[in-house]
């Protein structure tokens, strides 16, 4: 037979649509070939509403004592008061912080700036949530008072402004559920991945998986020093009468 123009160009289409046709014949897996069974995800019984700590936290304070904080001053027991299942800053009595360490977390707190408005500004109602006792996310009355962005209630203070204001006013609680991944060194204390931080504030996602670029400084620029994997929670003594409450932790 006489091979013609066209008989060569059908038998080249042909030839080369066999290779796609056998690669998807080869890629069609059946569903179970993209399932795992193993590990076995780990049950865990959240709480009866979604403010309340689940089966796996570490309840750090609970209405009921001060006993899991020191006082970071003198080591000793911390010297805020406690009422009705609240504790509150005791001005000039120094910051609090839990005897427990932790690193990568889940953080649950409660907080309400005072009644008593006074002062503008970093003046009002001040304190702050020292993640590993080195990096803060900021307590501040920013519910009708203004200040630099990025000192305002939920920055990550000098370094991130929140998103939006989520703010309640003076005396309503105010809530915070922070996720934080902790930085790491190597060998020579060199920051191989720094600390990152995810911030809710009232059910309102406010810090969005930013990069803390170093533990928070009030003047100049912050630099990362290396540190333990795990560090207490620390509390801040501002001067101003912020109250706290319902505080618990997963570690992730």
């Amino acid at each position: 037979m006489k091979i013609t123009k066209r008989h060569f160009c059908s038998a080249f289409l042909l030839m080369a649509g066999l290779p796609l046709m056998a690669q998807q014949e080869e890629f069609r897996l059946p569903p179970q070939a993209t399932e795992f069974w193993e590990p076995v995800v780990r049950k865990v019984t959240p709480g009866t509403e979604n403010s309340q700590a689940p089966s796996d936290a570490i309840v750090i304070f609970d209405g009921s004592s001060l006993s899991n904080f020191v006082s970071s001053r003198t080591g000793q027991n911390p010297e805020w008061t406690l009422e009705n299942g609240v504790m509150t800053v005791a001005p000039g009595k120094g910051d609090i912080e839990t005897k427990m360490g932790f690193g990568d977390m889940q953080l649950h707190i409660e907080w309400a700036a005072p009644t008593v408005i006074k002062g503008e500004g970093q003046g009002r109602g001040n304190s702050g949530i020292f993640l590993m006792s080195h990096y803060e996310v900021q307590v501040l009355d920013s519910y009708e008072s203004r200040t630099y962005s990025n000192g305002q209630a939920a920055s990550i203070y000098k370094q991130h402004p929140p998103l939006v204001n989520a703010m309640r006013a003076p005396g309503e609680w105010n809530t915070y559920d922070i996720y934080f991944t902790a930085p790491r060194f190597n060998a020579d204390g060199m920051v191989v991945s720094p600390a990152r931080v995810t911030v809710v504030h009232n059910g309102v996602l406010v810090q969005n998986n930013v990069e803390i670029k170093g533990p928070t400084e009030y003047i100049g620029i912050p630099n990362y020093k290396a540190h333990p994997d795990e560090l207490p929670i620390k509390l801040q003594d501002h001067g101003d009468l912020v109250s706290f409450r319902n505080i618990w932790v997963r570690k992730l």
